[in-house]
């Protein structure tokens, strides 16, 4: 795909122009054009820093085949004049869950307590917060609702995992369409999604913050093992499925500041720099994190305002919390003023 990122535009342009796939048997009349369009005389936005004028954009069969100026038009093409209006790749949301099952666990917790091993059957990892083996983009259908609430906000894609886990898997790439799932799916495995959060897992370990990081340090060093020599011992899927996520953006979910740091401490140690999601209060740390060199996923819900019309209420809403929602909408422009990458 030569542009990337006006591809995402097909999603809100040329719904029709994808053609159907040979694998699937298609009941009634074929319709074999090649869905060829040209839009002509545009304001193009290929970047947020590159902005082309009386430029063209040609896409063939749902995907950008040119853009630019003075790019000729294909033959055949139906031409669409867009003197005076603009075109821009659309949204894209690096964190979600859309079309994802529901997180449930593996079993039930036993009644003989501690529960010390995984119920999950199978030759997997001994502890059920280690999800490395799921694979989104296998367990991934759209969702037609949801898709277009996304697509009146000017989103075209969304990256996508299931939030369960401390690793949690591969996190797929996928449209915003109502075409087949295989149609939709731009990326199989785009990510690593990982966290502190056990999920659903029932076993009792690891029961703190500290348990978790601890587990995820061996898991780190029971990778090294497994690709060294621990395949000759025993096959771990688990294991396997975590080595081979490591060639892949890693993506980190904290729940706040210190969360951020403790993961890039992680990451530091074993040669990893994390995409850090957020959780909107970066700014109290922002020297220390900036200094992580880690770029983050910021949202943007930031906190409604209290009701404290009654002061009963107004003196159970801290200090803490007013500072937060006074500053917490600042959050990306001072990471910004820091040269922090964000999306």
């Amino acid at each position: 795909m030569k542009h990337p990122l006006l591809s995402l535009l097909l999603v809100v342009l040329s719904w029709n122009a994808l053609q159907a796939q040979v694998t699937f048997p298609y009941n009634g009349v074929q319709d074999h054009r090649e869905g060829l369009y040209a839009f002509t005389n545009a304001t193009i936005h290929t970047r947020y820093d590159e902005t082309l004028e009386n430029a063209t954009l040609v896409i063939r069969r749902g995907k950008v085949e040119a853009v630019g100026v003075g790019i000729p038009v294909p033959a055949g093409a139906v031409v669409l004049d867009c003197a005076g209006k603009s075109i821009y790749p659309s949204f894209l949301d690096p964190f979600t869950d859309y079309g994802m099952p529901e997180p449930k666990a593996e079993g039930r917790r036993p009644q003989q307590q501690p529960q010390m091993l995984s119920n999950k059957k199978g030759a997997f990892a001994w502890n059920e917060a280690l999800k490395s083996e799921f694979r989104a983009h296998e367990h991934f259908t759209r969702d037609d609702k949801k898709a277009q609430e996304w697509l009146k906000l000017g989103f075209g894609a969304v990256l996508s995992h299931r939030p369960d886990g401390i690793s949690r898997g591969s996190a797929a790439l996928v449209l915003l369409g109502d075409q087949r799932e295989h149609e939709l799916i731009v990326e199989e495995k785009a990510a690593h999604v990982l966290s502190f959060s056990k999920g659903t897992s029932t076993q009792n370990y690891p029961s703190s913050l500290m348990g978790s990081i601890a587990l995820l340090r061996q898991t780190y060093l029971d990778g090294a093992w497994y690709e060294r020599h621990g395949r000759d011992e025993e096959v771990n899927l688990s294991l396997e499925a975590w080595n081979e996520l490591q060639s892949l953006p890693q993506i980190f979910a904290v729940n706040d500041m210190l969360d951020a740091l403790r993961a890039a401490r992680i990451g530091e140690e074993f040669g990893v720099r994390y995409i850090i999601k957020g959780s909107g209060d970066e700014y109290q740390r922002l020297r220390e994190l900036e200094a992580t060199g880690s770029p983050f996923i910021l949202p943007l819900d930031f906190p409604d305002a209290y009701d404290v019309e009654d002061p009963l209420d107004a003196r159970l809403v801290s200090l803490q919390q007013m500072k937060h929602w006074e500053l917490a909408p600042t959050n990306p422009a001072r990471l910004a003023a820091e040269d922090v990458t964000f999306a």
